[in-house]
């Protein structure tokens, strides 16, 4: 699974949330182990928050890319975590479109022969995906407002 394509799964990227539920990618994560020759998994989910970082109440999150330059970073990060840590698999898939508090936004999955190296490629990916493709994330507040959240 050196490949940044696991058959049946959709390549890591950006996805309209129309195009692609995380969840269904969860309940395929055996795809990523089941060779036998990853002994750890690890996974992180993204999901948007009610409450802002200023603690204003959040009505939903706008998320909108440029695909084209997100996608190229987002395969790039996947082969670079993946070579620097020799994890078996790295995957990244962010949505975009309108969501509401506690609808997941993206899903970051980690396979590799140690947990110790799983858990250090996680979070690199995670930190790394946050900034930067060029995925633009907004809060709508309550009572209309929003703000452009950055990283």
């Amino acid at each position: 699974m050196t490949e940044s394509r696991v058959i049946g799964v959709p390549r890591p990227g950006v996805y309209r949330s129309d195009e692609l539920r995380l969840e269904d990618l969860l309940s395929r994560l055996n795809t990523f182990y089941g060779s036998g020759k990853s002994g750890a998994l690890a996974l992180f989910l993204g999901v948007a928050r009610a409450e802002s970082r200023n603690g204003r109440e959040v009505d939903h999150l706008l998320i909108e890319a440029y695909e084209e330059n997100a996608n190229a970073e987002i395969e790039k990060i996947c082969r670079e975590v993946r070579e620097k840590h020799r994890a078996e698999y790295v995957g990244i898939w962010h949505l975009e479109g309108t969501f509401r508090p506690g609808e997941p936004v993206v899903l970051v999955v980690v396979a590799g022969p140690h947990r110790d190296r799983v858990f250090e490629a996680l979070r690199e990916g995670v930190e790394r995906y946050k900034r930067e493709p060029a995925i633009f994330k907004k809060e709508v507040y309550r009572d209309g407002s929003g703000w452009w959240v950055s990283e």
